[in-house]
Protein backbone atom coordinates (compact mmCIF):
# COMPACT_ATOMS: atom_id res chain seq x y z
CA UNK A 1 0.00 0.00 0.00
CA UNK A 2 1.38 3.46 -1.05
CA UNK A 3 2.07 6.11 1.09
CA UNK A 4 0.06 9.31 1.33
CA UNK A 5 0.98 12.45 1.51
CA UNK A 6 0.18 15.66 3.12
CA UNK A 7 -0.84 18.76 0.84
CA UNK A 8 2.28 22.02 1.84
CA UNK A 9 0.72 23.20 5.75
CA UNK A 10 2.64 25.45 8.34
CA UNK A 11 5.41 23.82 10.17
CA UNK A 12 4.57 22.63 13.59
CA UNK A 13 6.61 25.78 14.80
CA UNK A 14 4.64 28.02 12.80
CA UNK A 15 1.60 26.57 14.10
CA UNK A 16 2.81 27.18 18.03
CA UNK A 17 3.05 30.87 17.02
CA UNK A 18 -0.17 31.44 14.93
CA UNK A 19 -2.26 30.01 17.93
CA UNK A 20 -0.46 31.46 20.29
CA UNK A 21 0.40 27.63 21.90
CA UNK A 22 2.94 27.36 24.62
CA UNK A 23 3.59 24.11 26.95
CA UNK A 24 1.35 23.80 30.46
CA UNK A 25 3.67 22.99 33.16
CA UNK A 26 0.56 21.33 35.25
CA UNK A 27 -0.60 19.49 32.66
CA UNK A 28 3.18 17.79 31.85
CA UNK A 29 3.55 19.24 28.66
CA UNK A 30 6.37 19.09 26.19
CA UNK A 31 6.52 19.09 22.27
CA UNK A 32 8.24 17.40 20.22
CA UNK A 33 9.23 19.30 16.74
CA UNK A 34 11.65 17.42 15.07
CA UNK A 35 10.07 15.56 12.36
CA UNK A 36 12.68 12.89 11.82
CA UNK A 37 12.17 11.96 15.52
CA UNK A 38 8.15 11.77 15.05
CA UNK A 39 8.81 9.69 12.08
CA UNK A 40 11.17 7.65 14.37
CA UNK A 41 8.49 6.46 16.79
CA UNK A 42 6.17 6.32 14.06
CA UNK A 43 8.49 3.97 12.56
CA UNK A 44 8.83 2.05 15.86
CA UNK A 45 5.69 1.19 15.53
CA UNK A 46 5.70 -1.55 12.69
CA UNK A 47 3.60 -1.86 9.86
CA UNK A 48 0.49 1.07 9.50
CA UNK A 49 -0.35 0.27 6.59
CA UNK A 50 -3.94 0.04 5.98
CA UNK A 51 -4.49 0.30 9.78
CA UNK A 52 -6.08 2.05 12.46
CA UNK A 53 -3.86 4.18 14.49
CA UNK A 54 -5.20 6.05 17.85
CA UNK A 55 -3.23 8.95 19.26
CA UNK A 56 -2.66 9.93 22.45
CA UNK A 57 -1.95 13.54 23.34
CA UNK A 58 -1.17 14.79 19.98
CA UNK A 59 -0.90 18.53 21.04
CA UNK A 60 -0.20 20.53 18.00
CA UNK A 61 0.33 17.65 15.74
CA UNK A 62 3.78 16.47 15.00
CA UNK A 63 3.55 12.97 15.18
CA UNK A 64 0.02 12.81 13.99
CA UNK A 65 1.54 14.34 10.72
CA UNK A 66 4.21 11.60 10.76
CA UNK A 67 1.05 9.35 10.86
CA UNK A 68 -0.75 10.55 8.30
CA UNK A 69 2.26 10.73 6.05
CA UNK A 70 2.29 6.83 6.20
CA UNK A 71 -0.41 4.51 4.46
CA UNK A 72 -2.37 4.55 7.42
CA UNK A 73 -6.23 4.19 6.87
CA UNK A 74 -7.34 6.02 9.28
CA UNK A 75 -6.23 7.45 12.62
CA UNK A 76 -7.73 9.52 15.58
CA UNK A 77 -6.32 11.64 17.96
CA UNK A 78 -7.48 12.27 21.65
CA UNK A 79 -6.66 15.59 22.83
CA UNK A 80 -7.82 17.09 26.76
CA UNK A 81 -6.78 20.53 25.73
CA UNK A 82 -8.87 22.56 23.64
CA UNK A 83 -6.36 25.32 22.50
CA UNK A 84 -5.09 22.62 20.24
CA UNK A 85 -7.91 21.89 18.51
CA UNK A 86 -7.77 24.77 15.98
CA UNK A 87 -4.09 23.05 14.42
CA UNK A 88 -5.67 19.75 14.61
CA UNK A 89 -8.92 20.53 12.59
CA UNK A 90 -6.55 22.20 9.64
CA UNK A 91 -4.71 18.89 10.27
CA UNK A 92 -8.18 17.01 9.53
CA UNK A 93 -8.79 19.20 6.62
CA UNK A 94 -5.82 18.25 4.97
CA UNK A 95 -6.00 14.56 5.23
CA UNK A 96 -9.29 14.81 3.51
CA UNK A 97 -11.30 12.34 5.81
CA UNK A 98 -7.93 9.94 7.01
CA UNK A 99 -7.85 11.94 10.55
CA UNK A 100 -10.84 12.10 13.40
CA UNK A 101 -9.98 14.70 16.59
CA UNK A 102 -11.73 13.93 19.85
CA UNK A 103 -11.35 16.32 22.39
CA UNK A 104 -11.28 14.08 26.18
CA UNK A 105 -9.19 12.87 28.76
CA UNK A 106 -7.66 9.45 27.90
CA UNK A 107 -7.61 8.68 31.26
CA UNK A 108 -11.49 7.87 31.42
CA UNK A 109 -11.72 7.52 27.75
CA UNK A 110 -13.54 4.60 25.99
CA UNK A 111 -11.05 3.79 23.07
CA UNK A 112 -13.76 0.75 22.13
CA UNK A 113 -16.33 3.10 21.15
CA UNK A 114 -13.70 4.76 17.97
CA UNK A 115 -11.78 1.27 16.98
CA UNK A 116 -13.98 -0.30 13.89
CA UNK A 117 -14.96 -3.42 15.04
CA UNK A 118 -13.88 -5.08 11.07
CA UNK A 119 -10.87 -5.01 12.41
CA UNK A 120 -11.27 -6.43 15.40
CA UNK A 121 -8.93 -10.50 15.34
CA UNK A 122 -9.07 -13.38 17.71
CA UNK A 123 -6.79 -12.71 21.10
CA UNK A 124 -4.85 -16.10 19.84
CA UNK A 125 -4.28 -14.87 16.82
CA UNK A 126 -1.55 -12.15 15.37
CA UNK A 127 -2.33 -8.55 16.87
CA UNK A 128 -5.10 -6.60 14.64
CA UNK A 129 -3.70 -3.38 12.51
CA UNK A 130 -4.82 -1.10 15.24
CA UNK A 131 -1.66 0.68 16.42
CA UNK A 132 -1.83 3.09 19.95
CA UNK A 133 0.82 5.75 19.53
CA UNK A 134 1.41 8.63 22.33
CA UNK A 135 4.25 11.21 23.60
CA UNK A 136 2.73 10.73 26.81
CA UNK A 137 2.60 13.35 29.48
CA UNK A 138 4.91 12.44 32.45
CA UNK A 139 2.01 13.27 34.84
CA UNK A 140 -0.23 10.64 33.51
CA UNK A 141 2.65 7.58 31.72
CA UNK A 142 2.04 5.35 34.81
CA UNK A 143 -1.31 5.29 36.02
CA UNK A 144 -2.80 5.03 32.20
CA UNK A 145 -0.25 1.93 31.59
CA UNK A 146 -1.41 0.88 34.26
CA UNK A 147 -4.95 1.10 33.46
CA UNK A 148 -4.48 -0.20 30.01
CA UNK A 149 -2.60 -3.54 31.46
CA UNK A 150 -5.53 -4.05 33.82
CA UNK A 151 -7.77 -3.75 30.04
CA UNK A 152 -5.05 -6.07 28.89
CA UNK A 153 -5.77 -8.52 31.26
CA UNK A 154 -9.53 -8.20 30.56
CA UNK A 155 -9.77 -7.85 26.71
CA UNK A 156 -11.55 -4.76 27.44
CA UNK A 157 -11.23 -1.82 25.49
CA UNK A 158 -8.89 -1.19 22.79
CA UNK A 159 -8.00 -5.29 24.10
CA UNK A 160 -11.63 -6.54 23.12
CA UNK A 161 -10.04 -6.13 19.51
CA UNK A 162 -7.65 -8.67 20.19
CA UNK A 163 -4.06 -7.94 21.24
CA UNK A 164 -3.86 -4.50 20.83
CA UNK A 165 -0.13 -3.08 20.00
CA UNK A 166 1.01 0.65 21.78
CA UNK A 167 3.83 2.46 21.14
CA UNK A 168 4.54 5.17 23.39
CA UNK A 169 7.07 7.37 25.23
CA UNK A 170 8.29 7.66 28.67
CA UNK A 171 10.46 9.59 31.29
CA UNK A 172 13.60 7.13 30.69
CA UNK A 173 13.72 5.93 33.92
CA UNK A 174 10.48 4.22 33.77
CA UNK A 175 11.02 2.97 30.25
CA UNK A 176 14.14 0.99 31.83
CA UNK A 177 11.99 0.42 35.03
CA UNK A 178 9.53 -1.39 32.12
CA UNK A 179 12.16 -3.91 30.65
CA UNK A 180 14.51 -3.97 33.50
CA UNK A 181 15.50 -7.93 33.98
CA UNK A 182 16.01 -9.30 37.53
CA UNK A 183 19.07 -8.27 39.82
CA UNK A 184 18.96 -5.15 37.88
CA UNK A 185 18.58 -1.51 39.82
CA UNK A 186 15.67 -0.85 37.81
CA UNK A 187 13.83 -4.49 38.82
CA UNK A 188 10.23 -3.08 40.55
CA UNK A 189 6.70 -3.79 40.61
CA UNK A 190 6.15 -1.72 37.05
CA UNK A 191 8.91 -4.38 35.49
CA UNK A 192 6.75 -7.58 36.86
CA UNK A 193 3.72 -6.07 35.64
CA UNK A 194 4.35 -5.33 32.02
CA UNK A 195 6.50 -8.31 31.60
CA UNK A 196 3.86 -10.99 33.02
CA UNK A 197 1.41 -9.96 30.49
CA UNK A 198 3.52 -8.21 27.25
CA UNK A 199 6.51 -8.28 25.57
CA UNK A 200 7.88 -4.70 25.99
CA UNK A 201 11.06 -3.29 24.26
CA UNK A 202 12.86 -0.02 24.77
CA UNK A 203 13.19 0.87 21.02
CA UNK A 204 15.51 4.23 21.40
CA UNK A 205 15.98 7.03 23.97
CA UNK A 206 15.03 10.67 23.08
CA UNK A 207 17.72 13.34 24.52
CA UNK A 208 15.34 15.78 26.58
CA UNK A 209 16.56 18.97 25.00
CA UNK A 210 14.79 17.41 21.61
CA UNK A 211 11.73 18.75 23.54
CA UNK A 212 10.04 21.93 23.11
CA UNK A 213 10.51 23.01 26.47
CA UNK A 214 13.24 20.95 27.20
CA UNK A 215 12.46 18.56 30.53
CA UNK A 216 15.17 17.77 33.03
CA UNK A 217 15.17 13.61 31.93
CA UNK A 218 15.17 11.88 28.53
CA UNK A 219 12.90 10.57 26.79
CA UNK A 220 12.68 6.03 26.00
CA UNK A 221 10.50 4.99 23.50
CA UNK A 222 9.32 1.84 24.50
CA UNK A 223 7.05 -0.40 22.09
CA UNK A 224 4.18 -3.13 23.83
CA UNK A 225 2.93 -6.32 22.67
CA UNK A 226 0.25 -8.10 24.77
CA UNK A 227 1.35 -12.07 24.97
CA UNK A 228 -1.24 -14.73 23.86
CA UNK A 229 -1.17 -16.48 27.52
CA UNK A 230 0.33 -14.05 30.35
CA UNK A 231 2.65 -15.57 32.38
CA UNK A 232 0.71 -15.51 34.98
CA UNK A 233 -2.95 -16.60 34.70
CA UNK A 234 -4.83 -15.25 37.80
CA UNK A 235 -6.81 -11.80 38.38
CA UNK A 236 -4.65 -8.87 37.59
CA UNK A 237 -6.08 -7.32 40.89
CA UNK A 238 -4.28 -10.01 42.67
CA UNK A 239 -0.97 -10.14 41.30
CA UNK A 240 -1.23 -6.16 41.09
CA UNK A 241 -1.23 -6.73 45.18
CA UNK A 242 1.08 -9.46 45.66
CA UNK A 243 3.47 -6.97 43.49
CA UNK A 244 2.96 -3.93 45.42
CA UNK A 245 3.80 -5.65 48.75
CA UNK A 246 6.68 -8.01 47.68
CA UNK A 247 8.09 -4.96 45.74
CA UNK A 248 7.67 -2.35 48.93
CA UNK A 249 10.86 -3.38 51.01
CA UNK A 250 12.84 -3.43 47.99
CA UNK A 251 15.92 -4.03 49.82
CA UNK A 252 14.76 -6.08 52.53
CA UNK A 253 13.83 -10.18 52.92
CA UNK A 254 11.29 -10.82 50.16
CA UNK A 255 9.76 -12.72 53.33
CA UNK A 256 9.10 -8.66 54.96
CA UNK A 257 6.68 -8.18 51.68
CA UNK A 258 4.39 -10.79 51.93
CA UNK A 259 4.25 -10.71 55.71
CA UNK A 260 2.03 -7.14 55.45
CA UNK A 261 0.13 -9.45 53.41
CA UNK A 262 -1.50 -11.08 56.29
CA UNK A 263 -2.54 -10.08 59.77
CA UNK A 264 0.24 -9.70 62.57
CA UNK A 265 -1.21 -12.67 64.11
CA UNK A 266 -1.28 -14.92 61.00
CA UNK A 267 2.55 -15.53 60.37
CA UNK A 268 1.36 -19.13 59.52
CA UNK A 269 0.00 -18.47 56.63
CA UNK A 270 3.60 -16.64 55.72
CA UNK A 271 5.33 -20.29 56.05
CA UNK A 272 2.00 -21.68 54.07
CA UNK A 273 2.86 -19.58 51.40
CA UNK A 274 6.91 -19.92 50.88
CA UNK A 275 6.31 -23.94 51.62
CA UNK A 276 4.09 -23.81 48.96
CA UNK A 277 5.25 -21.61 46.47
CA UNK A 278 9.10 -22.85 47.07
CA UNK A 279 10.49 -19.43 46.87
CA UNK A 280 13.44 -18.55 49.03
CA UNK A 281 12.55 -16.23 51.96
CA UNK A 282 15.37 -14.60 51.96
CA UNK A 283 15.55 -13.21 48.11
CA UNK A 284 15.28 -9.93 47.80
CA UNK A 285 12.36 -8.65 45.93
CA UNK A 286 14.39 -8.03 42.17
CA UNK A 287 16.47 -10.95 42.42
CA UNK A 288 12.55 -13.05 41.87
CA UNK A 289 11.74 -14.16 38.78
CA UNK A 290 8.54 -13.63 37.06
CA UNK A 291 7.53 -17.60 37.56
CA UNK A 292 8.41 -17.76 41.24
CA UNK A 293 6.42 -14.76 41.96
CA UNK A 294 3.89 -16.05 39.51
CA UNK A 295 3.56 -19.06 42.46
CA UNK A 296 3.77 -16.70 45.22
CA UNK A 297 0.76 -15.63 43.48
CA UNK A 298 -0.70 -18.73 43.31
CA UNK A 299 -0.40 -19.64 46.88
CA UNK A 300 -1.72 -16.71 48.40
CA UNK A 301 -4.63 -16.87 45.84
CA UNK A 302 -5.31 -20.38 47.00
CA UNK A 303 -4.49 -19.34 51.11
CA UNK A 304 -7.91 -16.32 49.97
CA UNK A 305 -9.97 -18.58 48.65
CA UNK A 306 -10.10 -21.07 51.85
CA UNK A 307 -10.08 -17.51 53.58
CA UNK A 308 -11.42 -14.61 51.87
CA UNK A 309 -11.71 -12.40 54.58
CA UNK A 310 -7.27 -12.32 53.66
CA UNK A 311 -8.09 -10.55 50.85
CA UNK A 312 -9.44 -7.71 51.83
CA UNK A 313 -6.95 -7.52 54.83
CA UNK A 314 -5.15 -3.74 54.86
CA UNK A 315 -2.08 -3.83 57.00
CA UNK A 316 -2.02 -0.08 56.59
CA UNK A 317 -5.51 0.60 58.12
CA UNK A 318 -4.72 2.46 61.79
CA UNK A 319 -6.24 -0.70 63.92
CA UNK A 320 -3.84 -2.59 62.20
CA UNK A 321 -1.04 0.13 62.14
CA UNK A 322 -1.89 -0.65 65.74
CA UNK A 323 -1.98 -4.11 66.05
CA UNK A 324 1.59 -4.22 64.17
CA UNK A 325 2.91 -1.27 66.68
CA UNK A 326 1.75 -3.65 69.78
CA UNK A 327 3.74 -6.88 68.08
CA UNK A 328 6.57 -4.70 67.32
CA UNK A 329 6.59 -3.42 71.49
CA UNK A 330 6.17 -6.87 72.57
CA UNK A 331 9.42 -8.13 70.40
CA UNK A 332 11.27 -5.38 71.86
CA UNK A 333 10.36 -5.51 75.75
CA UNK A 334 11.49 -9.51 74.67
CA UNK A 335 14.57 -8.60 73.82
CA UNK A 336 15.36 -6.34 76.48
CA UNK A 337 14.25 -9.02 78.79
CA UNK A 338 16.64 -11.19 76.99
CA UNK A 339 19.55 -8.76 77.23
CA UNK A 340 19.31 -8.33 81.09
CA UNK A 341 19.26 -11.81 81.98
CA UNK A 342 21.84 -12.33 79.74
CA UNK A 343 20.25 -15.39 77.72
Amino acid sequence: MSRRRLPPLPTIRELIRLYQLSAKKQLSQNFLLDMNLTRKIVRAAGNVGGGFVCEVGPGPGGITRAVLNTSAHHVAVIEKDARFMPSLQLLSEAAEGRLSVYRGDILNFNLETIIPQALSREWESSPPNVHIIGNLPFSVSTPLLIGWLAAMSSRTGAWGFGRTKLTLTFQKEVAERMVAKINTPQRCRLSLMCQYLCEVDLKFVIPGRAFVPPPNVDVGVVHVVPRVQPLINLPFSLVEKVARHIYHYRQKYCRRGVETLFPPDRLDLVEDMFEESEVDPTSRSYMLTVKEIGRLCQSYNSICQHEPDIYTYDFRSKENAAALRRKGQILQEKFEKQILHGT
